[in-house]
């Protein structure tokens, strides 16, 4: 049966790919994006291939934004079914420039060199705002369409480091910890007005937000890159077709008695203990 699925993030590498996935499915996507153009993009793909898609801008940490968005989606699909959040990222300012501190980073007048210490507080409100506050928000406009309704559902998108914090990213970390935690807070509050909460916990998967710190100009891994493919089992990086099957799966009424699970897609990286 055809679902209205809100996404947002949608003009992503990531996100883009479920949009797709799920058109052809037979499923109304609605590609929410604070950059118009990108889901502009996805919405042509979708079309292409025979599915229906409608692009939206909105900013997902503004309420006001949230509310036009809806009204939209409702006048030219209808209620929203299933809600995806996809909206997220991290920040330089919220990262620090070694995994460990040592007594010489003290010393270091570099501008661009952080250690703890030189973390910006501004860019650290920006990581959780993007990734809690952007997954709460959304969750609070589209989920009221949802109550009391059949197969009605919310995906999150966190991440494996919110099982094991990866080093250097502290605000990236903690704020994927709280999706995580909230998903499953959602989940119990839900769960007596038919509303299914879970979440995706992507792996090392490359896209323009992270490609220059794990891989060259030349197309060589960085020494980071290289440290994660040690790490990773399965010895390669995601990709956006490997979230597609799960996303299927939580998505549909085949999973109608899952709820609250936050499901790690990232090559057995998780599970790896480095030894």
């Amino acid at each position: 049966m055809s679902k209205i699925i809100v996404i947002t993030g949608a003009g992503g590498v990531l996100c883009s790919a479920l949009a797709k996935a799920l058109a052809k499915e037979g499923h109304k996507i609605a590609l929410l994006d604070l950059c118009k153009e990108a889901a502009n993009k996805v919405v042509t793909e979708i079309e292409s291939s025979g599915g229906l898609a409608l692009a939206v801008e909105a900013n997902v940490l503004d309420k006001t934004s949230l509310i036009k968005a809806r009204e939209k989606i409702t006048q030219q699909f209808g209620e929203c079914d299933i809600l995806i959040n996809g909206a997220g990222g991290n920040h330089p300012k919220g990262t620090t420039s070694q995994s460990s501190l040592n007594l010489e980073d003290l010393k270091r007048e570099e501008s661009d060199f952080k250690t703890f210490f030189d973390l910006d507080i501004d860019g650290i409100k920006f990581v959780f705002d993007l990734n809690f506050i952007g997954t709460l928000l959304p969750t609070q406009i589209f989920s009221k369409d949802m109550v009391e309704r059949q197969d009605c559902s919310i995906l999150n998108i966190s991440s494996m480091n919110a099982f094991t914090p990866l080093t250097k990213i502290p605000a990236y970390s903690g704020a994927k910890a709280a999706v995580s935690n909230f998903t499953q807070w959602l989940a119990v509050h839900f769960a007596k007005v038919g509303i299914r909460v879970n979440a995706l916990a992507p792996g090392f998967f490359l896209t323009e937000q992270n490609r220059t710190l794990l891989t060259k100009e030349d197309g060589d891994l960085t020494p980071r890159g290289n440290l994660i493919i040690e790490q990773t089992p399965m010895g390669r990086f995601g990709k956006p077709e490997d979230l597609i099957s799960t996303t299927l799966w939580l998505c549909d009424k085949r999973s109608s008695f899952v709820t609250g699970v936050v499901v790690p897609i990232d090559g057995g990286f998780s599970a790896y203990s480095g030894v």
